[in-house]
């Protein structure tokens, strides 16, 4: 009975060893995290010495667990990849799969809203003289005058300085446009068939999504170069690196997912009425422009206007 063919459209999966080993490699990477940011003493390392595996500063331990997690990610995805080519993904599977997806970037969104939500309590909310937050209870309009001391000062009583909006921000901004088009460009190519302009554009649009990694490890390199501000400057400067920084991230993943799409495109892969995975790296991209929109208007422009830049 259980060699019966099978007379339903969905896919029944097979044993995989995937979710324990990556549940294994987050706990690996987690404790690795912890590790490098505060050792498992909670002892400072005595200066001059260097940090052993279990101190603060050691990144061993997380980079193991950081290897252990793409190692999973490339088995697994291999084998979701098998599972198409044998025939796995029905229609009913991939109205689930695209569902899947469509789950996740909503789960994408929630973590950026949560780190807009912390710049803007930061910024908007922050009261100078007191160093802290306003009250919850105070008239909005007292809320409002944190943009007076906007960026916030510094602990010593300096004040940051902003990017100018309109140099490397604004580079990088029209280099993720243009990638948008281009990725669309070559879904559309795709779906009529046409591989060879599917693949031109595909390229390009991996070669702006690293131009763009590029010019933000510039930008980084003058915050800390040129002495603007560190991830270490203040509460604001903190939010400003992990949104953008977050972000950053999230363009190297989308570079690789797309990259992984050209290879099956060079290989013959995808076909017209089968792609998936290419549209799923195309959302996941617009995903990523649409962030930066709002990062380049609220993290870069408000406040050089709002500081008279």
């Amino acid at each position: 009975m259980a060699h019966d063919e099978v007379r339903h459209d969905y896919h029944l999966v097979n044993p995989s060893p995937w979710p324990l080993i990556g549940t294994v490699s987050l706990f690996v990477l987690a404790i690795g995290a912890v590790i490098f940011m505060k050792g498992l003493s909670g002892q400072p390392v005595p200066e001059g010495e260097a940090p052993g595996l279990l101190d603060k500063s050691s990144p061993w331990i997380m980079l193991l667990g950081f290897a252990m997690i793409i190692y999973t990610m490339a088995g697994w995805w291999r084998d979701v990849v098998k599972e198409s080519r044998a025939g796995d993904h029905t229609p009913v599977v991939q109205i689930g799969l695209r569902y899947g997806m469509i789950l996740f970037i909503v789960s994408e969104i929630m973590f950026f809203v949560a780190w807009f939500w912390s710049f803007f309590e930061i910024t908007i909310f922050y009261d100078a003289r007191a160093g802290s937050t306003y009250d919850a209870k105070s008239p909005l309009w007292e809320y409002l005058q944190g943009w007076a001391t906007y960026p916030p000062p510094k602990i010593e009583g300096g004040r940051v300085e902003p990017f100018d909006p309109f140099h490397l921000p604004l580079m990088n901004t029209l280099i993720l446009l243009l990638s948008g088009t281009t990725v669309t460009a070559s879904h559309h190519a795709l779906q009529h068939d046409n591989r060879s302009q599917a693949k031109f554009w595909l390229l390009a649009t991996i070669v702006l999504g690293m131009l763009f990694t590029g010019l933000q490890a510039v930008e980084y390199y003058e915050a800390y170069a040129l002495g603007k501000f560190t991830f270490a400057s203040n509460s604001w400067s903190n939010a400003f690196f992990m949104a953008t920084g977050f972000h950053g991230a999230h363009v190297i993943i989308g570079t690789i997912f797309l990259i992984v799409c050209y290879l099956r495109l060079q290989g013959g892969g995808m076909s017209a009425k089968k792609h998936l995975g290419f549209e799923f790296a195309a959302w996941y991209w617009h995903f990523v422009d649409v962030v930066w929109l709002f990062l380049f208007a609220f993290v870069y422009v408000t406040p050089y206007l709002v500081l008279g830049g």
